[in-house]
This record gives structure tokens, C-alpha cells and sequence, in this order.
């Protein structure tokens, strides 16, 4: 829980000043008066069959009303998310999937499909980020002086980092000033996670439904954390920290860098965080050799390079997309390649996108339901595949997974270096969209399995030629994406479970 002494927050054991504590509380009360928050609202919760979850992991749905059954916490876990682009999704289905494999029943909770304060709150901040974040797409100025100071913390112009601390309540991330008025805000969130069985295993994908969780009273929190740059809005005192990278779990068990003054902070206990490993789906850390193995046979049969291009929850980079699709024509064409292209759920993406290849029709094929994006991907998991293809759903559950099921058949995945960075596919990492993003290139260039970035377009296009003429890059991306899963370094999902539930999971 929040600790408060001597008028200020603090954050195991280290204040923020005055000033910020002022600042912080006057946020919430804003957040409060602005969506006539209740404290004593009653969250009724109950649980169903999740509509596009429950086929494919047995998902069970919370949901706000009585008419379901009651949440069991006997065999279940929790999985806690929301919508802020698709990383943390992404990051909840890998929790999903593993509490699954280890014999628990999953149980969803997307404070966005919560009516009420939640959805309000946090689509104030989802609008905010979306906007922020496709605006430093645009503008190569905000990006460099803006975005990347928002998102890293570190030194900006002097008269940008004026307005930062003086209007922008909290940025930059990485200060523990933006920890607390993001605990205070989440505190809005205690009525709803109040209503859930305290001591019942919660893993969280963000640290809002971290804080809120913690808030409401729950104490089995186990926050699998995001990116490889630590920034001190991530932690939540009261919750156990699964963290991704080593170099991450020093940065968050050092507070490195957290004071916005340059201090050298009390360390986070060690008893708060653990290094767990890459947050990644079970069906995809399990099958690692065999699908390899099958991106080394094509490779040795000459078929087309396969490449999936992912488009990011929050609809940046349309220019590069453009590019890549205008390079891969060609090689299309003379079925040198195939071309998969996930819009997500970004339907006026696909307008965009029929426009840019209104004189390439005959190459394309859509996918646009669940059936048949399943049932296309199974049938190429052994079998040859050509053209351009492009998928689209309309849900968000879908728009994320489809990335995840068709990975295991794709030989490689040009990607911005988001929670993807972290996934055992061959990866090109296309430019980031924030600061934050370039230490997931970093991790994923160091273990093998990826590119380093590729900051420009033209980088891009070239990584793209070299993995499709070549065999030398997509041969080594195997061999140590093989070796890292010898060594547990996709096990973060599982070892996530284990934290919150104290069962092993065995492989």
C-alpha cells in the first residue's frame, strides 16, 4: 500500500517532495470530481464463458452484473489487463496461457470492459497516449524533444522540460513523482478489485491494474512487468515483480535513475522482485525446436521467406508499412516472398491500405474471423505459402492473438520493438515509437533472436533483402533462440504463475 510520512508519499522507504504529494492528490481529486467517482460503489462481479478466449484457452470472463457464477478461486488465477496498445494484452494472454498449462483455470478481468470509473479513467489516458504516440510518428521534432524524454526520462530542451514538470502532471515516467500520481489515481479503481477474493493469485499486465489490485486489498499481486527500460511508475509496494531482463531487474531493484534530481534511492527489497524470464504463450515456448526446425527445412527447400509485419495497438507508422509493402511487391510477384500483414483491429487502416494497393489486387488474400485466420495458419504449418495476406478482426482479443498464432509459421517478424521484442521468432525491429522501446531491440539483438533496429526505412528494407537472399541470419536466429529456451529465457509467463500461486511448473 501507498506509505505517507511526514506529508509526503513514498515508495519503499524513498519520499517525493511536498510539492509532488500535493500535485498527486489534486490529480486524483480531479479524476473524481471529473467522472463523479462513488467510494462506496458496489462492483457486483460474476464470471462466463469469455467470448473469444474461452475456445482457444478455456478463458473464464469477470464481468459487472450477477447473472453469471460466482468467481472460484479454488483453481484460479486472475489475469488483469487493459487496452494501451497491444503489449499488455499481450502480456495477459502469455499469463493465460501459462496458468492454463499448469493446470489452473484463467480468469480475465479488462478494467476497460468494466463499466464505470475504470473504463472512464482509463480511456481519458488511452486517448491521451494513442494521440502522443502517433503524433511522434509525425513530427520528427516532438519524437526527439517530446516523446522520447516522456517515455526515457531523460534531458529534453530546457523550455520543453519547463512545460513537462510545470503542465504535465507527473512525466516523465521514469520519476517516482509519476509512480504516485498513478497510485493515486488507481485508487479509484479499490471498489471494483475490492469485490474479488483478497487473497485470491492475480497476475497483472500494467501497473494501473497492479495498483489498483493493491489498493483494493488484494495481497497475491504479481505484476508481470513491461519493456526493458525501467521507469519507476512500473512499481506497485504490495505486489511481487516479474521482470523480463537482467539488466531490467537491476535498473528496478537499484530505483536507478528514479529520482527526477539525479539521487541515489533506497534500493526496492528483494523480496519485491524477480527475474522471471520473457512473458511468453506456452504453445509457443513449447513447440520452439519444432517450429524452427520447420523455418531451417523451408529455408533448405527454397520456398518463399515468410514475413509477418505487425501493426501496433496504436496505429502509428503507417509510412513504413508503406514502404515494406512497396519493396515486397516485387518479390512478391516473383514468389521470392510472402507477406502476412496484421492491421489488428484497425479497420480504417484497411481503407488506407486497399487505396495503397489498388493495382495489386490479384495478390491479395484477406482473413477477416477467427476461423479463418486459424484455419489458413494450421493448413501452412506444413504446407507451402504465397502471395500477400492480410488479416483484420473485429475485437481486440483477436486483433492480438492472431499475431501470436501466426508467429509459429512465420520465418521471420518485422516488428517495432514492443512487447514483441521479447517473443522466440526471428525478428527485424523496425524504428520505436518512444525512448522506452529502443532497450527491447537491445535485449532481443543480445540473445540472438533479432536485428538490432533499424531506425530508418532504408535500414529496414535492407534487413528485409538480407533475410530473404540469405540463409546466415535466419539460421543463427534459430540456433540461439533454440538455446535460449535451454536456458529459460521465455519462461517469465510460467514462473509468473509460480510466484502467485506456489505451484512449479514442469515442463
Amino acid at each position: 500500500m501507498l506509505q505517507k510520512k511526514d506529508g509526503r508519499y513514498e515508495v519503499y522507504g524513498n519520499p517525493i517532495t511536498a510539492q509532488q504529494t500535493k500535485a498527486a492528490d489534486q490529480w486524483k481529486d480531479m479524476l473524481a470530481k471529473k467522472f463523479n467517482y462513488d467510494p462506496n460503489e458496489k462492483f457486483n462481479l460474476s464470471v462466463e464463458d469469455h467470448p473469444y478466449g474461452s475456445e482457444i484457452f478455456g478463458l473464464k470472463n469477470i464481468v459487472r452484473n450477477g447473472s453469471g457464477q460466482p468467481v472460484d478461486k479454488k483453481n484460479g488465477v486472475i489475469v488483469s489487463t487493459i487496452r494501451m496498445g497491444f503489449g499488455h494484452y499481450r502480456i495477459a494472454m502469455a499469463g493465460v496461457s501459462a496458468a492454463k498449462a499448469m493446470g489452473f483455470t484463467p480468469y480475465w478481468l479488462d478494467l476497460l470492459a468494466i463499466p464505470g470509473i475504470t473504463t472512464d479513467v482509463i480511456n481519458r489516458s488511452n486517448s491521451n497516449y494513442s494521440w502522443f504516440s502517433r503524433l511522434s510518428q509525425r513530427s520528427s521534432f516532438f519524437n526527439k524533444y517530446v516523446w522520447e524524454s516522456v517515455t526515457t526520462g531523460e534531458p529534453t530542451l530546457p523550455f520543453v522540460q519547463f512545460i513537462l514538470d510545470n503542465y504535465i502532471v507527473g512525466w516523465p515516467w521514469r520519476f517516482l513523482k509519476t509512480n504516485i500520481k498513478d497510485y493515486k489515481m488507481s485508487e479509484l479503481f479499490h471498489n471494483l478489485y475490492s469485490a474479488l477474493p483478497s487473497d485470491m493469485p492475480i497476475l497483472t499486465s500494467h501497473m494501473w491494474t497492479a495498483m489498483g489490485a493493491v489498493s483494493g486489498g488484494m495481497t497475491n499481486v504479481v505484476d508481470m512487468m513491461f519493456d526493458n527500460w525501467p521507469m519507476a511508475f512500473q512499481l506497485t509496494e504490495g505486489a511481487k515483480h516479474a521482470v523480463q531482463s537482467p539488466s531490467g531487474y537491476y535498473g528496478f531493484r537499484a530505483m536507478r535513475g528514479f529520482d527526477d534530481k539525479g539521487k541515489v534511492l533506497k534500493p526496492t527489497p528483494a523480496d519485491a522482485i524477480y527475474f522471471t524470464g520473457h512473458h511468453v504463450d506456452h504453445e509457443l515456448v513449447e513447440n520452439i525446436e519444432a517450429d524452427c526446425d520447420d523455418r531451417i527445412s523451408r529455408m533448405n527447400a527454397k520456398e518463399p521467406r515468410r514475413f509477418l509485419v505487425t501493426m501496433g495497438g496504436a496505429g502509428a507508422q503507417r509510412e513504413l508499412f508503406k514502404a515494406i509493402i512497396e519493396h515486397a511487391i516485387p518479390m512478391i510477384e516473383k514468389d521470392k516472398i510472402a507477406l502476412f500483414i496484421n492491421l489488428g483491429d484497425h479497420k480504417d487502416n484497411w481503407t488506407w491500405l486497399q487505396a495503397e494497393l489498388a493495382q495489386h489486387k490479384d495478390i491479395i488474400n484477406t482473413h477477416f474471423t477467427w476461423d479463418d485466420t486459424r484455419e489458413f495458419t494450421d493448413g501452412i504449418r506444413k504446407q507451402s505459402a504465397h502471395g500477400l495476406h492480410v488479416f483484420l478482426h473485429d475485437n481486440t482479443f483477436h486483433a492480438v492473438y492472431a499475431t501470436n498464432y501466426l508467429m509459429r509459421v512465420m520465418d521471420v517478424m518485422i516488428t517495432k520493438p514492443s512487447e514483441l521484442a521479447f517473443y522466440p521468432v526471428p525478428k527485424i525491429f523496425n524504428a520505436r515509437v518512444g525512448g522506452h522501446e529502443m532497450w527491447g531491440a537491445i535485449r532481443g539483438a543480445e540473445i540472438g533472436d533479432s536485428t538490432v533496429e533499424t531506425r530508418t526505412i532504408p535500414q529496414t528494407l535492407q534487413a528485409i533483402d538480407l533475410l530473404t537472399e540469405a540463409d546466415d541470419l535466419l539460421a543463427m536466429f534459430c540456433d540461439c533462440i533454440v538455446k535460449n529456451k535451454s536456458i529459460g529465457i521465455y519462461d517469465g509467463a510460467y514462473k509468473s504463475v509460480e510466484l502467485a500461486t506456489g505451484k512449479k511448473f514442469t515442463r
